[in-house]
């Protein structure tokens, strides 16, 4: 009898470890934006459905991440010039402690952006953030008490526009996109650090010098790992064990600024500057494939509205894009073909997140509408925060985390 109820606590153990899921970087631990996990609330508001909601001082607008039982949020406190790191308590919001990471005169930007956007990454040993006192680029890890660990400079970055290089964990080590402005005689670049040290594994040096701040995305695509990102005047596909190139597409555009997803055997690449676009990519190419592995291209009309900064998610043979000016659309990831197209509201800098075949949309005043994941446009539920929001939201043990303007909000049951 002993024999079986212990065998009992530990499936019961096993079960609870399946449902709840850290959110330990950018989009969750698959950086697809979507979450395994069930019980996702659907309705809150303002005092209804909050479990705790914790003031932050300063700006940004980088995700919360969630790791070891522990919320990581980024800020910068621009009276004084200072990047901050807040460790908060998983269960009840409170700031367990706050690092003073740099303090450097305030780099340019552009005004949707902000001094702390970089999205910091975490285990339940270390959390890695990265900050810009310009030109210099700063990597600094930190244990989860708070003790600083390693402090490298990896490259510089230079963009009319600001800094965002969100740090993208695997394996051993941590991956920063620095598709910049590089003047004459410097590079874009893409490079990996080791997680414990620091230390560089390889470096990419970039086709092109043109700012972009697509993360890197790492899925298991046609037989192997792969790293994509579009930025710098191309769509490229990496070996991010190696660095190496697998493939790449010229184009379309300049600069981009969301993030990839995959989906059914297909890419799916949105966004661009000057021009917006929405591709869906074959995963198998090797070389230049411009004119070989572009499954579909749509561009901006008055019938489909790339994103710009948000990421899209993926769903049930469908990706999920929301507009910066608020129009959201589900397309056939096969074919590309419209679904359907609703304007929800003025202008979303988040990323929708995915969670119970229901799509989460953030806008800037940090209204939520959920949607269904379907063929179908069917929103099941509006939810005020009563703040701005410019952040994407984090999912974890059967809860979701915004990042405010003004605060760290945990909306689910205590």
């Amino acid at each position: 009898m002993r024999t079986l109820l212990l065998m009992m606590a530990a499936l019961s153990a096993t079960a609870t470890n399946l449902r709840a899921e850290d959110w330990p970087a950018w989009r969750g631990v698959r950086g697809d934006g979507a979450s395994l996990e069930t019980n996702i609330p659907v309705r809150w508001g303002p005092g209804d459905n909050i479990a705790w909601k914790t003031p932050i001082p300063g700006k940004g607008h980088a995700s919360p991440v969630v790791a070891g039982g522990k919320v990581y949020v980024i800020t910068c406190t621009e009276d004084d010039q200072t990047r901050r790191l807040l460790c908060l308590d998983r269960r009840d919001g409170r700031v367990l402690w706050q690092r003073e990471v740099l303090k450097a005169p305030l780099e340019g930007k552009n005004r949707l952006n902000s001094h702390a956007s970089s999205t910091p990454a975490a285990d339940d040993k270390r959390v890695w953030v990265t900050f810009l006192a310009a030109p210099k680029v700063w990597v600094v890890c930190y244990d989860t008490q708070g003790k600083e660990l390693w402090r490298v400079c990896p490259g510089e970055h230079y963009s009319k526009h600001g800094y965002c290089s969100t740090i993208i964990p695997y394996k051993d080590w941590i991956i920063l996109n620095c598709d910049q402005d590089a003047p004459e005689g410097k590079r874009a670049y893409i490079v990996a650090l080791d997680k414990a040290t620091g230390a560089e594994k390889w470096r990419i040096d970039r086709p092109n010098r043109i700012r972009s701040y697509s993360p890197p995305y790492i899925v298991e695509a046609a037989g192997r790992t792969q790293m994509v990102l579009s930025g710098c005047k191309c769509v490229a596909s990496y070996d991010p064990d190696t660095g190496r190139q697998y493939w790449i597409i010229d184009g379309p555009t300049e600069q981009f600024v969301a993030s990839m997803v995959f989906h059914q055997g297909v890419f799916c690449i949105t966004g661009g500057y000057p021009t917006l676009h929405v591709l869906g990519i074959k995963p198998d190419g090797q070389g230049n494939v411009t004119d070989t592995h572009v499954l579909w291209h749509i561009k901006k009309s008055a019938t489909c509205h790339p994103s710009y900064v948000p990421s899209p998610v993926a769903a049930a043979g469908c990706f999920f894009i929301v507009s910066d000016f608020g129009y959201a659309q589900a397309m056939e990831a096969a074919t590309g073909k419209m679904l359907w197209l609703e304007r929800l509201s003025k202008h979303h800098s988040a990323s929708p997140v995915l969670a119970e075949g229901r799509v989460y949309f953030t806008d800037d005043d940090g209204v939520t509408d959920v949607v269904k994941a379907g063929r179908t446009f069917e929103r099941i539920a509006r939810n005020e925060l009563g703040e701005k929001c410019f952040a994407s939201p984090a999912i974890s043990d059967g809860q979701i985390i915004f990042r405010t303007d003004k605060s760290v909000i945990c909306v689910g049951k205590k």
